[in-house]
């Protein structure tokens, strides 16, 4: 087993992105594609590193592209200016992602009626909204992410399965929010959605470099393990 990776350039209009791509080169023909949408930083190792550990499981991991080539925030307040143009146009959130889908489908080695999308935090938001868009994906799955739902989209058929993975202290996402998801996907038209809490568990658990728990922000081994595991099996019951 080698698993090759590259990085590739694709467009949103006049945007030029750069994605990453990793895949095992002992599988034999097409297969499966999962997207990976970053956290609010931008498309970084994180990202890189989810990609490579989907490529071992089977899947093409294609870590998508939200701000443009090079763009990575250092501090929070650089973070924060790449993502609220995003959050203040959710229709522009969508663009962007759906360029990715369309990227991944050309890619040889993928079989473009198996996809499905997995974000963290504000990537978690971003992959809700593919999935909120009517796009055909299998699956979309949540890691901390933002929940609250756009306005553009309230009358769109979601196609795709639903996966939220979601810290229950998260200061981020408090239970109004969430009760306010869950209350959307109920009401959406026969949505195939389910939603797992982590007990004592904040925001960025997935992240091993968040680790302030007063903050609201903090890595939990047991959470992160868990819904990586979580995930796999959606994974494998969306394919099939």
């Amino acid at each position: 087993m080698a698993i090759i990776e590259n990085t590739i350039n694709y467009v949103d209009g006049d945007t030029l992105l750069e994605g990453f791509f990793a895949f095992d080169d002992a599988i034999q023909g097409q297969r499966p594609a999962v997207l990976v949408s970053h956290p609010w930083a931008g498309r970084s190792e994180f990202t890189a590193e989810k990609a490579r550990e989907l490529a071992k499981l089977g899947y093409v991991g294609f870590a998508l592209d939200m701000y443009g080539a090079g763009k990575l925030g250092q501090t929070d307040e650089e973070c924060g200016a790449l993502m609220r143009p995003f959050m203040e146009n959710r229709e522009m959130l969508q663009r962007r992602i759906l360029a990715a889908l369309a990227n991944v489908r050309l890619l040889p080695w993928v079989d473009d009626k198996k996809i499905a999308a997995i974000g963290f935090c504000f990537g978690g938001l971003c992959v809700l909204d593919l999935a909120r868009s009517g796009a055909n994906v299998k699956g979309v799955v949540s890691f901390h992410g933002l929940l609250h739902a756009p306005t553009d989209l309230e009358n769109s058929e979601i196609i795709a399965k639903v996966l939220v993975l979601h810290g229950h202290d998260d200061p981020l996402v408090p239970p109004k929010q969430v009760a306010a998801f869950e209350q959307e996907m109920t009401q959406a038209k026969n949505v195939d959605w389910q939603l797992h809490a982590y007990g004592n568990t904040v925001h960025a658990f997935t992240n091993p470099q968040a680790k302030d728990f007063a903050a609201g922000y903090k890595f939990d081994e047991k959470a992160n393990h868990r819904s990586w595991q979580t995930m796999t099996n959606f994974l494998t019951e969306i394919f099939a």
